[in-house]
């Protein structure tokens, strides 16, 4: 059975900093594109970061570069989220995801079931 299962949200202060975590199950986790989206009220799933597939390099938004870090770990098959300097607009839930594909796409093979990060200003 295949299982994405994030953990790490929970309430900061803007400026303040959190990980997240996902642990990977039941697929070749080495195969696939691994990343984090998140969704805020009201707004669209929006894509945060993404390790490819390809040359596990690590690809992110303008909105976040330079303050969130993507990192896996190959024997613990986990993805790793660092977020740092949050900001009120990171306001969201997270979600981990895996892709067969060369990128993280919103259609993503697999989902974990989120996690709630508020940043308080």
């Amino acid at each position: 059975e295949v299982q994405l299962q994030a953990s790490g949200g929970g309430l900061v202060q803007a400026g303040g900093s959190l990980t997240l975590s996902c642990a990977a199950i039941g697929f070749t986790f080495e195969r696939y594109s691994m990343g984090w989206f998140r969704q805020a009220p009201g707004k669209g799933r929006q894509g945060v970061a993404c390790i490819s597939s390809n040359d596990r390099k690590p690809l992110y938004p303008a909105s976040v570069k330079g303050r969130f870090t993507i990192s896996i770990d190959n024997a613990k098959t986990a993805v790793y989220l660092q977020m740092n300097n949050l900001k009120s607009e990171d306001t969201a839930v997270y979600y981990c995801a895996a892709d067969r594909g060369p990128y993280c796409s919103g259609s993503a093979d697999y989902w974990g079931q989120g996690t709630q990060v508020t940043v308080s200003s």
